[in-house]
């Protein structure tokens, strides 16, 4: 029967709150479960807590933590670009807790997908990188996605022309929503203020703020990172098409993409986080091969 074990450390004289799943006893890597916008160590239903334990079971230890401001962790709030102390301390506490063990894989779903690219080449114990349907967000990009991906599979959708026909929908709102993405896709990413009309994307109805220097800091971590990384995408998430599209816009982003070390999954049908079982199970089953692999 698997024992998980609650850890309390420090950071910069905080306390941050950990649940950390053991695996083998003999274990040299672990994976570091990192939270994403406003939740907490159990993640969006369970799915880190879940996560934890189907890696213990595998016999990787798995850490999943509160950094500071979030659940049980005391400070102030921060966003996922101020996190690099709390990782630090956490891997910290992970190998104090974990006898032998040498590096971890940071795991993170959207921006704390960022968080880890942003932190993993700062620090010679990530060995690795798992990446799910990483934060890329600025206001043109997700217009331009919005429009590639969401409103052209909303034409080709059957039912949206009944309701066009019944007298259903509203088509004044529709354009008015469609002509501002259309103006917002054409600013500059940094000038022009979030599209509101977009879809929401995580199923909470949250989403990180906008960070001005977001594509150059994911493009210089993932430059300079030297580990192996493990990107998993949803299909039928826009934040992943929206990552997906700033790549293939990059020479660079397609360069690094094609590496050796480079793996990419892409799990169809899947939404933002992975909410069903089949979904959750797959992205857990593809970590530890991962991580056992890696």
């Amino acid at each position: 029967m698997l024992e998980e074990r609650a850890l309390l450390f420090g950071c910069e004289g905080e306390s941050l709150v950990g649940i950390l799943s053991p695996g083998a006893a003999a274990a040299r890597r672990g994976v570091l479960i990192i939270v994403g916008g406003p939740q907490y160590r159990a993640g969006s239903h369970r799915q880190f807590a879940l996560l934890a334990r189907h890696l213990a079971a595998q016999g990787i230890p798995a850490l999943r933590f509160d950094y500071r401001g979030l659940g049980d962790s005391s400070g102030p709030a921060r966003t996922f670009a101020a996190v690099d102390a709390d990782l630090r301390c956490a891997i910290d506490a992970f190998q104090a807790a974990v006898p032998g063990l040498q590096d971890v894989v940071l795991w993170g779903l959207c921006d704390a997908a960022a968080a880890a690219l942003f932190y993993g080449p700062h620090d010679p114990r990530v060995a690795g990188l798992v990446l799910l349907n990483p934060w890329a967000r600025s206001a043109a990009g997700l217009a331009r996605s919005t429009l590639r991906h969401y409103y052209w599979a909303r034409l080709r959708d059957p039912a949206l022309w009944r309701k066009l026909a019944s007298g259903k929908f509203a088509l004044g709102a529709a354009l008015r929503s469609l002509l501002g993405l259309l103006g917002a896709a054409r600013r500059a990413p940094a000038a022009a203020p979030a599209a509101s009309a977009a879809p929401a994307l995580p199923r909470d109805g949250s989403a990180p703020p906008l960070t001005p220097d977001l594509h150059a800091r994911l493009l210089d971590g993932m430059q300079r990172y030297r580990g192996k990384v493990l990107f998993i995408f949803s299909s039928a998430d826009l934040t992943a098409q929206e990552f997906l599209d700033m790549c293939k816009a990059s020479p660079s982003w397609q360069r690094l993409l094609a590496g050796p070390a480079i793996q990419q999954r892409t799990l169809e049908g899947a939404d933002h986080t992975f909410s069903r079982r089949v979904w959750r199970d797959q992205v857990a089953d593809w970590t530890a091969a991962w991580v056992a692999a890696c």
